[in-house]
């Protein structure tokens, strides 16, 4: 945890000139809704001020603490962009480079020289710290894998229902085969896990025959989650909710209460794997928004609590509010059985404007796709860092007041900048969050150094690994 100096300084910065109030000029600007604001003109956004480098909060998770690792590799993405075929195509990602990212990155994650060891250095230091003793994986415990598949979302038609294939948003940054292929590789070749104990998919979303022929050519006995289930034609395992709710701390009322999928119940470890996206409402969207289609509902269906709520719109005119996100990345379902933290950053957007992703032009991207990797154990640090690149590239939807306030929250869920009293694990306050792991901003765009790259100990280190 930060010393007392520097929680009294973060706070003076939250409530400083450091986070600047989202106006647009009217009289009832703060009660501008998401919806309103995800067609709002960048030109009439009052964005944040420049984030305070290098002063971390919270407390730092994993082997190495705080450790996030970037697998870059330019090789991995020789699509030539839209119209030139499809970059979820064979030959327009790397399938090789892919693995070789995926298995740098859980390397350097863990310290060790084999991808078996980094799995059972991973598995081992899950169980200790979750009072399991110093076990490794055991035949029969199950493996869930939370991708984000949001260009497939139900309801929309991007899929067609009948035959099952992408024929809409065909471009989106949706997880790609590659990565996911690259992590099911790992997880049944050097973990040992059986194919028949993995699960994986987005709950809210379809699983198209683009992305699911693929992988179950190869693993033809992993579950492939899908919101409908697939059909006859085409069959996918379909989603169920389980008896364990989720209690949103902001404590609403007259609302439908959620429950968390039959497969994240079952499951003894969960994998978290996002996407490197901007939001046009949200600002960013990484691991812990990842879980908004984790309750296999959109999150402002009728009847339910609005998640939507507790991102910008209201609560954006000031930093230290409740975001329902730390709720999603506390429970004991989702974060609190998570071994690791993936951002598939192969391919970069901005949802819900871009249909097809956008080439990067900070170094070292310079005008090429993003071709990234980031793994971390802890979910604070590799947002945060997720959240620095894509302030660095954009100087739009990233930089809105109030994008990072949920890594505040998150950091500080033990005592957060809001007062809010995190509990999703209880109807009623009963044990409060402890913090969810460690929050700051690198020193610049061009370094990239946190406070344990500048020999501190304490903060975020980032490692850069590359093919």
């Amino acid at each position: 945890m930060a010393n007392r100096s520097d929680r009294r300084e973060f706070f003076k910065i939250l409530g400083g000139a450091a986070v600047a109030p989202y106006l647009l000029g009217g009289a009832d600007a703060t009660s501008l809704r998401i919806d309103s604001a995800l067609w709002t003109p960048r030109d009439q956004l009052v964005l944040a001020s420049n984030p305070v480098p290098n002063l971390p909060v919270g407390v730092a998770k994993g082997l190495h603490p705080g450790r996030v690792v970037w697998a870059h590799d330019p090789s991995a993405t020789p699509w030539e962009g839209p119209g030139k075929g499809y970059w979820w195509e064979s030959p327009h990602t790397n399938q090789d480079v892919v693995d070789d990212m995926m298995s740098g990155a859980i390397r350097r994650l863990t310290g060790t020289g084999s991808d078996r060891e980094a799995w059972r250095a991973l598995i081992q230091h899950f169980n200790q710290t979750h009072g399991h003793g110093n076990a490794g994986y055991k035949h029969g415990e199950k493996v869930t894998i939370k991708v984000n598949l949001v260009g497939c979302i139900t309801g929309s038609k991007a899929v067609d229902r009948q035959s099952y294939d992408l024929v809409g948003w065909r471009d989106y940054m949706n997880a790609s085969p590659q990565m996911i292929r690259a992590l099911l590789r790992q997880l049944v070749h050097a973990a040992g896990v059986p194919q028949q104990d993995i699960s994986v998919g987005d709950p809210l979303c379809l699983f198209p025959n683009q992305y699911y022929d693929p992988l179950h050519s190869e693993f033809p006995n992993v579950h492939y989650l899908d919101h409908d289930g697939g059909n006859a034609s085409h069959p996918r395992t379909p989603v169920q909710f389980s008896s364990i709710p989720v209690h949103w701390s902001s404590r609403p009322t007259g609302v439908a209460q959620d429950f968390v999928p039959v497969s994240y119940a079952e499951a003894k470890y969960f994998i978290n794997m996002a996407n490197l996206k901007a939001h046009s409402g949200a600002g960013v969207t990484l691991c812990g928004k990842n879980h908004f289609g984790s309750l296999f509902r959109t999150p402002p269906q009728k009847g339910y609590y609005d998640m939507h709520g507790s991102m910008l719109g209201k609560a954006l005119a000031s930093p230290g509010r409740y975001r329902a996100v730390v709720d999603l990345m506390g429970h004991e379902h989702t974060g609190g059985k998570t071994m690791l933290y993936l951002i598939d950053g192969l391919y970069s957007g901005v949802h819900s404007m871009d249909h097809s992703p956008r080439k990067w032009y900070t170094a070292p991207f310079n005008g090429q796709w993003t071709s990234s990797l980031l793994a971390s154990q802890d979910p604070v640090a590799i947002d945060s860092v997720a959240y620095d690149f894509l302030w660095a590239e954009w100087d739009d939807h990233a930089r809105l007041s109030g994008a990072d306030d949920y890594l505040h929250e998150a950091a500080l869920a033990d005592n957060p900048p809001s007062g809010t009293f995190y509990d999703p694990n209880h109807p009623t306050n009963t044990t409060r969050l402890a913090s969810l792991g460690v929050h700051e901003h690198w020193n610049n765009a061009q370094d990239r150094q946190y406070s344990r790259n500048l020999g501190k100990d304490n903060g975020i280190e980032l490692i850069a690994h590359r093919g």
